[in-house]
Protein backbone atom coordinates (compact mmCIF):
# COMPACT_ATOMS: atom_id res chain seq x y z
CA UNK A 1 0.00 0.00 0.00
CA UNK A 2 1.04 3.42 -1.07
CA UNK A 3 2.55 5.62 2.03
CA UNK A 4 0.02 8.23 3.09
CA UNK A 5 2.63 10.43 3.49
CA UNK A 6 2.74 11.41 0.14
CA UNK A 7 -0.30 13.72 0.50
CA UNK A 8 -2.00 15.31 3.70
CA UNK A 9 -4.46 13.11 5.64
CA UNK A 10 -8.03 13.81 4.75
CA UNK A 11 -9.99 14.78 7.87
CA UNK A 12 -13.03 15.05 6.65
CA UNK A 13 -12.72 11.32 6.26
CA UNK A 14 -13.33 10.06 10.43
CA UNK A 15 -10.31 7.93 11.36
CA UNK A 16 -10.45 5.38 13.21
CA UNK A 17 -6.46 5.34 15.14
CA UNK A 18 -4.13 2.90 15.22
CA UNK A 19 -4.45 1.94 18.60
CA UNK A 20 -7.86 0.68 17.68
CA UNK A 21 -6.92 -1.59 15.01
CA UNK A 22 -4.06 -3.55 17.25
CA UNK A 23 -6.16 -3.74 20.21
CA UNK A 24 -8.55 -5.73 17.66
CA UNK A 25 -5.95 -7.13 16.10
CA UNK A 26 -6.60 -10.90 17.27
CA UNK A 27 -10.46 -10.31 16.04
CA UNK A 28 -9.67 -9.28 13.02
CA UNK A 29 -7.32 -11.95 11.95
CA UNK A 30 -10.64 -14.41 12.94
CA UNK A 31 -13.11 -12.21 11.14
CA UNK A 32 -12.55 -8.49 10.58
CA UNK A 33 -16.41 -8.46 9.53
CA UNK A 34 -18.20 -7.20 12.73
CA UNK A 35 -14.94 -4.68 13.80
CA UNK A 36 -15.51 -3.21 10.32
CA UNK A 37 -19.48 -3.02 10.74
CA UNK A 38 -19.00 -1.54 14.06
CA UNK A 39 -16.89 0.91 12.59
CA UNK A 40 -19.19 1.76 9.53
CA UNK A 41 -22.24 2.17 12.53
CA UNK A 42 -20.47 4.73 14.57
CA UNK A 43 -18.60 6.34 11.56
CA UNK A 44 -20.87 5.88 8.25
CA UNK A 45 -20.51 4.76 5.28
CA UNK A 46 -16.56 6.00 4.60
CA UNK A 47 -14.25 5.38 7.52
CA UNK A 48 -10.43 5.46 7.46
CA UNK A 49 -8.49 2.37 9.27
CA UNK A 50 -4.68 3.29 10.22
CA UNK A 51 -3.10 0.16 10.14
CA UNK A 52 0.39 1.23 10.93
CA UNK A 53 2.00 4.34 11.11
CA UNK A 54 2.11 5.33 7.80
CA UNK A 55 -0.42 3.40 6.07
CA UNK A 56 -4.21 3.86 6.08
CA UNK A 57 -7.21 2.08 4.46
CA UNK A 58 -10.59 3.62 3.62
CA UNK A 59 -13.05 1.41 3.91
CA UNK A 60 -16.61 2.17 2.49
CA UNK A 61 -20.30 0.97 1.65
CA UNK A 62 -21.91 3.56 -0.47
CA UNK A 63 -23.14 1.34 -3.46
CA UNK A 64 -23.17 4.84 -5.38
CA UNK A 65 -19.03 5.76 -4.72
CA UNK A 66 -18.48 1.80 -5.82
CA UNK A 67 -20.49 2.21 -9.68
CA UNK A 68 -18.18 5.40 -9.72
CA UNK A 69 -15.19 3.64 -9.23
CA UNK A 70 -15.68 0.53 -10.73
CA UNK A 71 -18.07 1.80 -13.70
CA UNK A 72 -18.27 5.55 -14.35
CA UNK A 73 -14.66 6.80 -13.64
CA UNK A 74 -13.19 3.37 -13.64
CA UNK A 75 -9.96 4.74 -15.55
CA UNK A 76 -9.12 6.77 -12.78
CA UNK A 77 -8.73 3.77 -10.57
CA UNK A 78 -6.33 0.21 -10.45
CA UNK A 79 -6.07 -2.34 -8.30
CA UNK A 80 -4.34 -2.18 -4.72
CA UNK A 81 -0.64 -3.61 -4.19
CA UNK A 82 -2.96 -6.79 -2.52
CA UNK A 83 -3.13 -7.99 -6.17
CA UNK A 84 -0.97 -6.54 -8.13
CA UNK A 85 1.87 -7.35 -6.20
CA UNK A 86 0.81 -9.89 -2.89
CA UNK A 87 -1.16 -12.03 -4.77
CA UNK A 88 1.29 -11.40 -8.31
CA UNK A 89 3.75 -13.45 -6.53
CA UNK A 90 1.38 -16.58 -6.21
CA UNK A 91 -0.36 -16.92 -9.17
CA UNK A 92 1.58 -14.41 -11.91
CA UNK A 93 0.08 -11.57 -13.51
CA UNK A 94 -3.45 -12.76 -15.26
CA UNK A 95 -6.90 -11.11 -16.00
CA UNK A 96 -7.66 -11.09 -12.00
CA UNK A 97 -4.33 -9.73 -11.21
CA UNK A 98 -3.15 -7.21 -14.57
CA UNK A 99 -3.62 -3.69 -15.05
CA UNK A 100 -3.06 -1.35 -17.98
CA UNK A 101 -2.64 -2.46 -21.43
CA UNK A 102 -1.36 -5.93 -20.52
CA UNK A 103 -4.86 -6.44 -19.11
CA UNK A 104 -6.82 -5.09 -21.79
CA UNK A 105 -5.43 -7.01 -24.28
CA UNK A 106 -5.50 -10.15 -22.07
CA UNK A 107 -9.46 -9.53 -21.91
CA UNK A 108 -9.69 -9.29 -25.21
CA UNK A 109 -8.00 -12.42 -26.04
CA UNK A 110 -9.71 -13.98 -23.47
CA UNK A 111 -13.53 -13.21 -23.32
CA UNK A 112 -14.61 -15.01 -26.24
CA UNK A 113 -13.57 -18.54 -24.49
CA UNK A 114 -16.76 -16.99 -21.96
CA UNK A 115 -19.38 -15.95 -23.94
CA UNK A 116 -22.47 -18.22 -23.57
CA UNK A 117 -22.55 -19.82 -26.89
CA UNK A 118 -18.72 -21.20 -25.88
CA UNK A 119 -20.28 -22.31 -22.88
CA UNK A 120 -23.12 -24.50 -23.85
CA UNK A 121 -19.73 -26.75 -25.27
CA UNK A 122 -18.44 -27.42 -21.88
CA UNK A 123 -22.12 -27.81 -19.81
CA UNK A 124 -21.78 -31.47 -20.26
CA UNK A 125 -18.82 -31.39 -18.67
CA UNK A 126 -19.74 -29.75 -15.90
CA UNK A 127 -22.90 -32.00 -14.94
CA UNK A 128 -20.55 -34.94 -15.16
CA UNK A 129 -18.02 -33.53 -12.69
CA UNK A 130 -20.58 -32.31 -10.36
CA UNK A 131 -22.81 -35.61 -10.53
CA UNK A 132 -19.21 -37.43 -9.80
CA UNK A 133 -18.84 -35.58 -6.67
CA UNK A 134 -22.45 -35.81 -5.30
CA UNK A 135 -21.84 -39.58 -5.92
CA UNK A 136 -20.28 -39.15 -2.57
CA UNK A 137 -22.79 -37.76 -0.32
CA UNK A 138 -24.33 -40.69 2.40
CA UNK A 139 -27.93 -40.30 2.48
CA UNK A 140 -28.80 -39.54 6.43
CA UNK A 141 -25.66 -38.65 7.65
CA UNK A 142 -24.65 -35.31 8.95
CA UNK A 143 -22.25 -33.96 6.41
CA UNK A 144 -20.03 -30.67 6.42
CA UNK A 145 -20.67 -29.96 2.77
CA UNK A 146 -18.18 -27.11 2.01
CA UNK A 147 -15.65 -29.91 1.47
CA UNK A 148 -17.63 -31.50 -0.89
CA UNK A 149 -18.92 -28.59 -3.26
CA UNK A 150 -15.09 -27.48 -2.69
CA UNK A 151 -14.13 -30.70 -4.64
CA UNK A 152 -16.77 -30.11 -6.89
CA UNK A 153 -15.81 -26.66 -7.77
CA UNK A 154 -11.86 -27.50 -8.55
CA UNK A 155 -13.32 -30.68 -10.29
CA UNK A 156 -15.53 -28.69 -12.74
CA UNK A 157 -12.83 -25.98 -12.88
CA UNK A 158 -10.38 -28.87 -14.29
CA UNK A 159 -12.93 -30.66 -16.47
CA UNK A 160 -13.49 -27.95 -18.59
CA UNK A 161 -9.99 -26.71 -18.63
CA UNK A 162 -8.36 -30.04 -19.71
CA UNK A 163 -11.12 -32.53 -20.30
CA UNK A 164 -9.74 -36.17 -18.97
CA UNK A 165 -5.95 -34.31 -19.58
CA UNK A 166 -5.33 -34.65 -15.95
CA UNK A 167 -4.69 -36.97 -13.82
CA UNK A 168 -6.44 -37.12 -10.18
CA UNK A 169 -3.04 -37.21 -8.71
CA UNK A 170 -1.90 -33.79 -10.47
CA UNK A 171 -5.70 -32.57 -10.05
CA UNK A 172 -5.14 -33.12 -5.95
CA UNK A 173 -1.93 -31.68 -5.56
CA UNK A 174 -2.88 -28.98 -7.84
CA UNK A 175 -5.90 -27.93 -5.70
CA UNK A 176 -3.44 -28.43 -2.30
CA UNK A 177 -1.23 -26.23 -3.91
CA UNK A 178 -3.27 -23.18 -4.83
CA UNK A 179 -5.43 -23.50 -1.26
CA UNK A 180 -2.08 -23.41 0.68
CA UNK A 181 -0.83 -20.45 -1.25
CA UNK A 182 -3.99 -18.75 -0.50
CA UNK A 183 -4.20 -19.50 3.11
CA UNK A 184 -0.51 -17.74 3.47
CA UNK A 185 -1.52 -14.88 1.55
CA UNK A 186 -4.29 -14.07 3.79
CA UNK A 187 -1.98 -14.62 6.91
CA UNK A 188 0.35 -11.90 4.91
CA UNK A 189 -2.56 -9.75 4.67
CA UNK A 190 -3.99 -10.06 8.05
CA UNK A 191 -0.69 -9.19 10.25
CA UNK A 192 1.22 -7.17 8.33
CA UNK A 193 3.52 -6.43 11.69
CA UNK A 194 4.73 -10.13 10.66
CA UNK A 195 6.10 -9.67 7.19
CA UNK A 196 9.76 -9.82 8.60
CA UNK A 197 9.00 -13.04 10.00
CA UNK A 198 7.36 -14.56 7.27
CA UNK A 199 10.87 -13.52 5.24
CA UNK A 200 13.05 -14.65 7.85
CA UNK A 201 11.10 -18.09 8.73
CA UNK A 202 11.07 -19.32 5.01
CA UNK A 203 7.04 -19.46 5.13
CA UNK A 204 6.97 -17.16 2.04
CA UNK A 205 9.66 -18.99 0.05
CA UNK A 206 8.18 -22.13 0.80
CA UNK A 207 5.32 -21.11 -0.25
CA UNK A 208 6.84 -19.92 -3.86
CA UNK A 209 8.19 -23.04 -4.01
CA UNK A 210 4.82 -24.87 -3.99
CA UNK A 211 3.63 -22.43 -7.09
CA UNK A 212 6.70 -23.29 -8.88
CA UNK A 213 5.94 -27.37 -8.28
CA UNK A 214 2.29 -26.12 -9.63
CA UNK A 215 3.26 -24.18 -12.14
CA UNK A 216 5.83 -27.27 -13.65
CA UNK A 217 2.73 -29.39 -13.30
CA UNK A 218 0.28 -27.26 -15.39
CA UNK A 219 3.38 -27.26 -18.15
CA UNK A 220 3.65 -30.57 -18.31
CA UNK A 221 -0.49 -31.04 -18.84
CA UNK A 222 -0.24 -28.01 -21.82
CA UNK A 223 3.22 -29.71 -23.20
CA UNK A 224 1.21 -33.21 -23.22
CA UNK A 225 -1.76 -31.46 -24.95
CA UNK A 226 0.56 -30.05 -27.85
CA UNK A 227 1.67 -33.31 -28.54
CA UNK A 228 -1.46 -35.14 -29.01
CA UNK A 229 -2.78 -32.96 -31.87
CA UNK A 230 -6.12 -33.95 -29.98
CA UNK A 231 -8.78 -31.24 -30.00
CA UNK A 232 -10.97 -31.58 -27.04
CA UNK A 233 -12.85 -28.61 -27.26
CA UNK A 234 -12.10 -27.64 -23.95
CA UNK A 235 -11.24 -23.78 -22.60
CA UNK A 236 -7.26 -25.39 -22.72
CA UNK A 237 -7.99 -25.72 -26.34
CA UNK A 238 -9.74 -22.31 -26.57
CA UNK A 239 -6.95 -20.56 -24.55
CA UNK A 240 -4.47 -22.14 -27.10
CA UNK A 241 -5.93 -21.73 -30.11
CA UNK A 242 -7.00 -17.78 -28.64
CA UNK A 243 -4.79 -15.14 -31.25
CA UNK A 244 -3.49 -11.66 -30.83
CA UNK A 245 -4.10 -9.04 -33.02
CA UNK A 246 -0.78 -9.77 -34.55
CA UNK A 247 -1.81 -13.50 -34.87
CA UNK A 248 0.70 -14.28 -32.14
CA UNK A 249 -0.50 -17.08 -29.59
CA UNK A 250 0.02 -16.32 -25.41
CA UNK A 251 3.43 -17.60 -24.60
CA UNK A 252 4.00 -20.46 -22.09
CA UNK A 253 4.46 -18.41 -19.13
CA UNK A 254 1.23 -16.25 -19.54
CA UNK A 255 -0.80 -19.13 -20.17
CA UNK A 256 -0.07 -20.62 -16.80
CA UNK A 257 -0.93 -17.36 -15.29
CA UNK A 258 -4.41 -17.22 -17.01
CA UNK A 259 -4.93 -20.90 -15.68
CA UNK A 260 -3.64 -20.17 -12.18
CA UNK A 261 -6.02 -17.16 -12.01
CA UNK A 262 -8.96 -19.34 -13.66
CA UNK A 263 -8.00 -22.10 -10.48
CA UNK A 264 -7.69 -19.22 -7.73
CA UNK A 265 -10.58 -17.26 -9.13
CA UNK A 266 -13.13 -19.47 -9.93
CA UNK A 267 -13.09 -22.67 -7.72
CA UNK A 268 -13.31 -21.44 -4.08
CA UNK A 269 -15.76 -18.77 -4.40
CA UNK A 270 -17.96 -20.77 -6.39
CA UNK A 271 -17.68 -23.45 -3.87
CA UNK A 272 -18.45 -20.84 -1.09
CA UNK A 273 -21.48 -19.87 -3.22
CA UNK A 274 -22.92 -23.29 -3.40
CA UNK A 275 -22.33 -23.80 0.42
CA UNK A 276 -23.86 -20.53 1.48
CA UNK A 277 -27.12 -20.73 -0.82
CA UNK A 278 -27.08 -25.18 0.42
CA UNK A 279 -27.38 -23.70 3.82
CA UNK A 280 -29.68 -21.41 3.33
CA UNK A 281 -32.05 -23.86 1.37
CA UNK A 282 -31.97 -26.17 4.46
CA UNK A 283 -33.04 -23.30 6.76
CA UNK A 284 -35.88 -21.93 4.18
CA UNK A 285 -37.32 -26.21 2.85
CA UNK A 286 -40.29 -23.93 0.93
CA UNK A 287 -37.58 -22.65 -1.69
CA UNK A 288 -36.06 -26.30 -1.76
CA UNK A 289 -39.64 -27.54 -2.83
CA UNK A 290 -39.79 -24.49 -5.73
CA UNK A 291 -36.74 -25.47 -6.90
CA UNK A 292 -37.92 -29.06 -7.21
CA UNK A 293 -41.04 -28.17 -8.78
CA UNK A 294 -39.48 -25.85 -11.51
CA UNK A 295 -36.85 -28.31 -12.39
CA UNK A 296 -39.95 -31.24 -12.97
CA UNK A 297 -41.29 -28.79 -15.46
CA UNK A 298 -38.55 -28.07 -17.40
CA UNK A 299 -37.07 -31.45 -17.79
CA UNK A 300 -40.82 -32.80 -18.78
CA UNK A 301 -40.15 -30.54 -21.64
CA UNK A 302 -36.49 -31.29 -22.92
CA UNK A 303 -33.30 -33.05 -21.62
CA UNK A 304 -31.44 -29.62 -23.17
CA UNK A 305 -28.75 -28.29 -20.06
CA UNK A 306 -28.28 -24.79 -21.79
CA UNK A 307 -32.40 -24.53 -21.63
CA UNK A 308 -32.22 -26.15 -17.98
CA UNK A 309 -30.06 -23.17 -16.62
CA UNK A 310 -31.75 -20.77 -18.77
CA UNK A 311 -34.96 -21.16 -17.32
CA UNK A 312 -34.52 -21.82 -13.93
CA UNK A 313 -35.35 -18.56 -12.51
CA UNK A 314 -36.39 -20.08 -9.15
CA UNK A 315 -33.31 -21.66 -8.64
CA UNK A 316 -31.13 -18.26 -10.26
CA UNK A 317 -33.39 -16.06 -7.71
CA UNK A 318 -32.27 -18.18 -4.66
CA UNK A 319 -28.03 -18.41 -5.90
CA UNK A 320 -28.76 -14.59 -6.16
CA UNK A 321 -30.25 -13.90 -3.13
CA UNK A 322 -27.25 -15.95 -1.39
CA UNK A 323 -24.82 -14.04 -2.68
CA UNK A 324 -26.14 -11.15 -1.47
CA UNK A 325 -25.97 -12.08 2.02
CA UNK A 326 -22.82 -14.07 1.83
CA UNK A 327 -21.06 -12.34 -1.28
CA UNK A 328 -17.88 -14.68 -2.10
CA UNK A 329 -16.16 -11.31 -3.59
CA UNK A 330 -16.73 -9.32 0.05
CA UNK A 331 -14.40 -6.75 -0.35
CA UNK A 332 -13.42 -5.07 -3.93
CA UNK A 333 -10.01 -3.11 -3.53
CA UNK A 334 -9.02 -0.28 -5.66
CA UNK A 335 -6.04 2.94 -5.52
CA UNK A 336 -6.51 6.13 -7.51
CA UNK A 337 -4.48 7.27 -9.52
CA UNK A 338 -5.62 11.22 -9.47
CA UNK A 339 -7.63 12.90 -6.64
CA UNK A 340 -11.36 12.19 -6.99
CA UNK A 341 -14.77 13.49 -5.34
CA UNK A 342 -17.65 11.98 -4.24
CA UNK A 343 -20.44 12.74 -1.80
CA UNK A 344 -18.94 15.77 -0.10
CA UNK A 345 -15.47 13.60 0.51
CA UNK A 346 -12.07 13.89 -1.00
CA UNK A 347 -9.88 11.15 -1.93
CA UNK A 348 -6.55 11.93 -2.09
CA UNK A 349 -4.11 10.80 -5.03
CA UNK A 350 -3.42 7.29 -4.12
CA UNK A 351 -6.03 6.10 -1.78
CA UNK A 352 -6.28 2.92 -0.74
CA UNK A 353 -9.92 1.89 -0.54
CA UNK A 354 -11.88 -0.83 -0.04
CA UNK A 355 -15.41 -1.39 -1.11
CA UNK A 356 -17.74 -3.68 1.43
CA UNK A 357 -19.45 -5.99 -1.05
CA UNK A 358 -21.03 -7.31 2.21
CA UNK A 359 -22.06 -3.90 3.91
CA UNK A 360 -23.81 -2.73 0.49
CA UNK A 361 -25.31 -5.78 -0.36
CA UNK A 362 -26.64 -5.35 3.66
CA UNK A 363 -27.43 -1.67 3.50
CA UNK A 364 -30.69 -1.00 5.49
CA UNK A 365 -31.28 2.57 2.85
CA UNK A 366 -30.79 0.30 -0.16
CA UNK A 367 -32.54 -2.86 0.90
CA UNK A 368 -36.06 -4.17 2.35
CA UNK A 369 -35.43 -6.13 5.24
CA UNK A 370 -31.80 -6.22 4.01
CA UNK A 371 -30.92 -9.40 6.55
CA UNK A 372 -33.74 -11.71 5.42
CA UNK A 373 -33.66 -14.18 3.05
CA UNK A 374 -36.08 -13.62 0.41
CA UNK A 375 -35.37 -14.83 -3.02
CA UNK A 376 -38.47 -13.62 -4.34
CA UNK A 377 -36.63 -9.83 -4.70
CA UNK A 378 -34.81 -11.39 -7.64
CA UNK A 379 -38.04 -11.95 -9.33
CA UNK A 380 -37.49 -9.49 -12.02
CA UNK A 381 -33.50 -10.35 -12.15
CA UNK A 382 -30.65 -9.31 -10.49
CA UNK A 383 -30.22 -5.82 -13.63
CA UNK A 384 -33.04 -4.09 -11.43
CA UNK A 385 -30.21 -3.87 -9.07
CA UNK A 386 -27.43 -3.33 -10.81
CA UNK A 387 -26.72 0.47 -9.04
CA UNK A 388 -26.51 -1.65 -5.42
CA UNK A 389 -25.62 -5.34 -6.21
CA UNK A 390 -22.07 -6.27 -7.31
CA UNK A 391 -21.65 -10.18 -6.69
CA UNK A 392 -19.32 -10.51 -9.47
CA UNK A 393 -17.74 -6.57 -9.41
CA UNK A 394 -19.02 -4.12 -11.92
CA UNK A 395 -17.60 -2.40 -15.08
CA UNK A 396 -15.20 -3.55 -17.04
CA UNK A 397 -13.20 -5.25 -14.79
CA UNK A 398 -16.32 -7.10 -13.88
CA UNK A 399 -15.18 -11.21 -13.28
CA UNK A 400 -15.24 -13.14 -16.76
CA UNK A 401 -16.13 -16.15 -15.36
CA UNK A 402 -19.99 -14.90 -14.43
CA UNK A 403 -22.03 -17.10 -16.42
CA UNK A 404 -19.74 -20.00 -16.23
CA UNK A 405 -20.46 -19.64 -12.11
CA UNK A 406 -23.78 -18.93 -12.34
CA UNK A 407 -24.72 -22.28 -14.90
CA UNK A 408 -22.07 -24.38 -12.88
CA UNK A 409 -24.17 -23.19 -9.71
CA UNK A 410 -27.83 -23.55 -11.60
CA UNK A 411 -26.52 -26.93 -12.38
CA UNK A 412 -25.25 -28.21 -8.84
CA UNK A 413 -28.24 -27.31 -7.11
CA UNK A 414 -31.07 -28.40 -9.16
CA UNK A 415 -29.33 -31.52 -9.58
CA UNK A 416 -28.98 -31.80 -5.66
CA UNK A 417 -32.80 -31.10 -4.85
CA UNK A 418 -33.85 -33.37 -7.44
CA UNK A 419 -32.43 -35.87 -5.59
CA UNK A 420 -32.34 -34.80 -1.97
CA UNK A 421 -34.40 -32.83 0.58
CA UNK A 422 -32.09 -30.78 3.20
CA UNK A 423 -31.99 -30.43 6.58
CA UNK A 424 -29.75 -27.84 8.44
CA UNK A 425 -27.36 -29.38 11.48
CA UNK A 426 -26.88 -25.87 12.41
CA UNK A 427 -28.40 -23.23 14.05
CA UNK A 428 -27.03 -19.98 12.29
CA UNK A 429 -24.76 -19.38 9.68
CA UNK A 430 -21.29 -19.20 10.17
CA UNK A 431 -18.48 -17.62 8.57
CA UNK A 432 -14.79 -17.11 7.67
CA UNK A 433 -13.71 -14.19 5.91
CA UNK A 434 -10.41 -15.11 3.68
CA UNK A 435 -9.44 -13.58 -0.03
CA UNK A 436 -13.34 -14.90 -0.33
CA UNK A 437 -15.88 -15.10 2.26
CA UNK A 438 -16.01 -18.54 3.51
CA UNK A 439 -18.39 -20.84 5.48
CA UNK A 440 -17.84 -21.99 8.82
CA UNK A 441 -20.30 -24.92 10.05
CA UNK A 442 -22.02 -25.61 6.90
CA UNK A 443 -23.22 -29.15 8.38
CA UNK A 444 -25.93 -30.87 6.70
CA UNK A 445 -28.54 -34.08 6.15
CA UNK A 446 -29.52 -35.11 3.09
CA UNK A 447 -32.96 -37.13 2.61
CA UNK A 448 -33.82 -39.03 -0.12
CA UNK A 449 -36.98 -37.99 -1.82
Amino acid sequence: MKNSNQSALNTSIPTVPLWRFFKHSLEILKNPLPFHSENFRTHGDAFRLKIGLNNSVIFIRNAAFAQHVLQKNHKNYIKSKIQTEDLVKYVGTGLLTAEGEHWKKQRKLIQPAFHKKQLENLLESIKTAILQEFGKLVPDTQTDVFPIFNDLAFQTVVKSLFSSAANQADIDRLQYITEAAQKMLVRELRQPYLSGWFKWSGKIEKHLSLMREGRDILKRIVNERRQSGVKENDLLDMLLDAQYEDGSFMEEEQLIDEILILFTAGHETTANALTFTTQLLALHPEWQDKIYKERQGITAQTNDLMALVTQSKICQQVIEESMRLYPPVYFIDRVNIEADHFDGLDFEAGSNLLFSMYEIHRHPHLWEQPHAFMPERFSEGSRKFSSQYFPFGAGPRKCIGNNFAMFEMIIAISELVSVYTIQPNFESIGITPLIALKPKNAVVTFKQR
